[in-house]
């Protein structure tokens, strides 16, 4: 086939196009196909996404493990043809089977399909509706789920996992006594899916519980007469593939080079990475631990650079001795994977737009005007309220209590705002949407409160938060690394303060000499941070308050703006209770210096705006569902990958939410506060530890959580039917045991003699002595049949009974 005719499939429509290498031609898969390959064969995939109005693409090749070297050499070359096609923007992925990566197998909600054979042995794809299919799935997995043919037999069956037993117009789903409930519920779906997709919706589906096979006996019956007689004992479970419960953290990059004339990989740096390491003139390979490689190919790379990239990292792969199975990813300058920029510390794109009406360009010089905006639209665009980490306008109700002798003491108003870091502190806000409360609670600790303050904190945080039934969402707050809603809801008087505790009573002194940085432009914004009282704790581009028993000193800085020093001037009245004298930077009278510890140099570079790192949002689920705790990613995640029975983590860069599953157990939920943290330590890139940390609880989502989903359904929990329910609705083995007693029936009658129509029409009395009066249709030859009924018989096989009965009573044959 022409690769002009090949591409004709691909358009700017978000979705899949998926081709199968065909007597090595690009040949396009119908869509009720997706999902199923075939183990002899390799595959060319395209997913298309759309963002705004910018498209972006991945290629990925799938090798099937049988399949032939010029196959899989003819696939890597049409991956690289439809790269070219694309004008050279897509992400290239090298798939192995059984060893996908998640992106790929999240493609396949329903799960990925094994088949046995190939092009080579005349396997074609899926033709919808018919039946004369006899096989047995092993369906692994409870998240992303594969499904690969196996033996006929009780001996391929294991007592963990779950087994589709498919026989064309009947599928038999047993469980494994060991297999979990969402393990079950994925290989119902599987199984409906097949159901829908590949029978048009006329197979019926029945559950045979391992654990509880006396129940359904006559389903165990037709596993038997399948199967044969079932063995005593079963295999033991089979431990699902060691997934890595935390990222790895070892991370290389190697430069791939031919300046010298000769084509030449030299390792540049570990980690961490920094996106400055990248010359647009060379191509890199990155090494995650093994786990994964990426090629980078430059913008300036020489063309033969560019063409040996990815030779080279299959050739390094082998050097170092990985699997052959090493997923193997390919990225252009300018076009970067989220994956492969989150490898790096930091990763900016120039001129990129950052929140609402904020603009900001990589080498610009600060100040960029900031446009106020209507929080009142947060819970009407839950997006902007995601993309700006806000739920409301901080206009709600605020309660303040300290942690003393381990108990809460509640702050009296007239101090709400003023945090002290000798201290805990717990602030509940509550604001109301559609007349319904709805709350956050802060856990601020101070950075130099005791270990047993630290420890009643959490406490308190979870009597408070059982008192109002589990509805807040907790939010652990670092003293210095305050949200921006946490600012806004103290209306610009936030304060501080380094040491020293607010309780009443205590015997500490207040330091002779304070010094505030005061950062912000409006209420929202603003707060005044202690700093060391010295020169060098300036910045050119701040207001700071310097304070003194008898002088009050507002210094402004040169890049500070009009916005900022009006701000600092506001709170800096709070804090000295009256006047004080402002100095420009440069025009400071000798006392200020004095009072300070005399002259020292101090920040006064003009400061770039930093744009908000470009890491799109990543979610993955924490279980211990298989016996130990694990957490795995999802990718192209939506609502429904929300588990019920897990804890799930978001990841949005700058904030990271635990999502507590209301079935989820004791286990999941006290492990997910320390793996999120485990995350953050060993994430490849050193992200901030005291990254800001968000419990939300099934049910009370905020929309800065749910602006993160596409198309958030808020009626999604009480509508979802659960396992039980499901398979509920799939009715009783009745009708089964009379549809395989029919398909046994046909098998056994094809070794039958055929009759014509008009010996057939005999009353029973004079029919010939083989024939079951009861099922004449079966004695009609092949062509006889569809000349009578209209139809073959796989098609009258999936007709219901009635209609069955009508037509033969038509034809006289009952």
């Amino acid at each position: 086939m022409a690769l002009t005719s090949a591409f004709r499939a691909v358009t700017d429509k978000p979705g899949l196009v998926i081709w199968r290498i065909e007597k090595m031609d690009l040949v396009p898969l119908p869509a009720n196909a997706y999902g199923s390959f075939y183990e002899g064969d390799c595959y060319v995939l395209l997913s298309t996404r759309k963002s705004g109005s910018t498209l972006s693409y991945d290629v990925h090749y799938w090798i099937g493990k049988s399949s032939s070297k010029d196959e899989q050499g003819c696939a890597a070359i049409y991956t690289t043809q439809l790269d070219d096609y694309l004008g050279g923007v897509p992400v290239q992925h090298r798939e192995v089977q059984s060893h996908e990566s998640e992106l790929f197998k999240g493609y396949f909600k329903q799960g990925v399909i094994y088949k046995k054979g190939g092009v080579a042995s005349g396997m074609n794809h899926v033709e919808t509706n018919v039946y004369n299919v006899k096989r047995l799935l092993h369906v692994k997995g409870k998240r992303n789920v594969t499904a690969t043919e196996v033996e006929v037999s009780w001996d391929s069956f294991n007592v963990g996992d779950v087994f589709l037993l498919d026989l064309g117009r009947v599928i038999v789903q047993w469980n494994g006594p060991e297999s979990n409930k969402q393990e079950r519920m994925k290989a119902m779906l599987l199984a409906k899916d097949i159901r829908d997709r590949e029978r048009g919706g006329r197979t019926e589906i029945r559950v045979v519980e391992g654990d509880e096979e006396k129940a359904s006996p006559d389903l165990m019956k037709v596993l038997e007469s399948e199967l044969g007689e079932r063995p005593q004992d079963l295999r033991p479970a089979i431990s699902d593939a060691a997934v890595e419960q935390q990222q790895r953290t070892s991370i290389s990059l190697y430069r791939v080079s031919d300046s010298e004339g000769k084509m030449q990989v030299t390792e540049e740096a570990r980690r961490p990475l920094v996106q400055e390491m990248l010359n647009h003139d060379d191509c890199y390979i990155l090494d995650h631990g093994g786990m994964k490689i990426y090629v980078w190919k430059g913008k300036g790379a020489t063309k033969v650079e560019k063409q040996t990239a990815m030779s080279k990292a299959l050739e390094f792969m082998k050097m170092q001795g990985y699997p052959y199975s090493t997923n193997i990813e390919t990225v252009h300058d300018g076009a970067e994977s989220a994956m492969f920029k989150q490898l790096f510390q930091k990763w900016t794109v120039q001129d990129q737009t950052v929140g609402l009406g904020k603009t900001y360009t990589v080498g610009q010089i600060a100040k960029v005007s900031q446009e106020k905006f209507d929080t009142s639209v947060l819970h009407a665009r839950p997006q902007l309220a995601a993309q700006e980490r806000m739920v409301d306008n901080g206009e709600g109700k605020v309660e303040v209590w300290r942690i003393e002798n381990l108990e809460l003491v509640p702050v009296e108003h007239q101090w709400h705002g003023f945090f002290y870091g000798g201290d805990c502190y717990l602030v509940l806000y509550t604001y109301e949407v559609s007349r319904k409360p709805h709350y956050i609670l802060y856990i601020w600790q101070g950075r130099h409160a005791t270990v047993d303050e630290l420890a009643a904190s959490a406490y308190q945080a979870v009597e408070v938060d059982q008192q109002l039934h589990g509805e807040p969402v907790q939010v652990r707050v670092s003293m210095g690394k305050e949200p921006r809603h946490f600012l806004a809801i103290f209306k610009g008087k936030l304060v501080i303060f380094e040491g020293g505790t607010s309780r009443k009573g205590s015997s500490e002194q207040e330091p002779p000499v304070r010094l505030f940085q005061i950062h912000g432009t409006d209420s929202s914004n603003t707060k005044a941070v202690e700093l060391p009282a010295s020169a060098a704790s300036l910045n050119s581009n701040d207001v700071f308050l310097l304070k003194t028993q008898t002088e009050h000193y507002l210094w402004y800085g040169k890049g500070s703006s009009g916005d900022e020093r009006e701000m600092a001037k506001q709170l800096s009245t709070i804090l000295c209770d009256g006047f004080q004298e402002t100095v420009a930077e440069g025009q400071e009278p000798a006392a200020f210096w004095e009072v300070l510890g005399g002259k020292a140099p101090y920040a006064s570079g003009k400061r770039l705006h930093q744009v908000v790192p470009d890491h799109p949002p990543r979610l993955f689920e924490c279980s211990n569902k298989t016996g130990r705790f694990v957490v795995s990613e999802i990718t192209d995640f939506i609502q429904d990958d929300l588990s019920e029975s897990d804890v799930m983590l978001l990841d949005t860069w700058d904030q990271i939410f635990l999502w507590i599953g209301k079935e989820s157990n004791q286990v999941e939920r006290k492990e997910a506060l320390p793996t999120a943290q485990e995350y953050l330590k060993t994430h490849p890139s050193g992200r901030d530890v005291d990254t800001h940390i968000l419990i939300v609880k099934q049910g009370f989502e905020p929309p800065n959580f749910t602006g993160w989903f596409l198309a958030w359904d808020p009626y999604r929990w009480s509508e979802g039917k659960t396992y039980e329910q499901l398979k509920k609705e799939l009715g009783d083995a009745a009708d089964i045991v009379r549809i395989t007693a029919d398909i046994h029936d046909s098998s056994l009658d094809s070794t039958h003699s055929t009759y014509p129509l008009e010996v057939l029409l005999n009353c029973p009395d004079e029919l010939p002595e083989d024939v079951d009066p009861a099922k004449k249709e079966n004695f009609l030859s092949e062509e006889d049949f569809v000349r009578v009924f209209g139809m073959n018989r796989d098609d009258f096989a999936a007709l219901p009974t009635w209609k069955q009965l009508n037509l033969k009573k038509e034809r006289g044959l009952f």
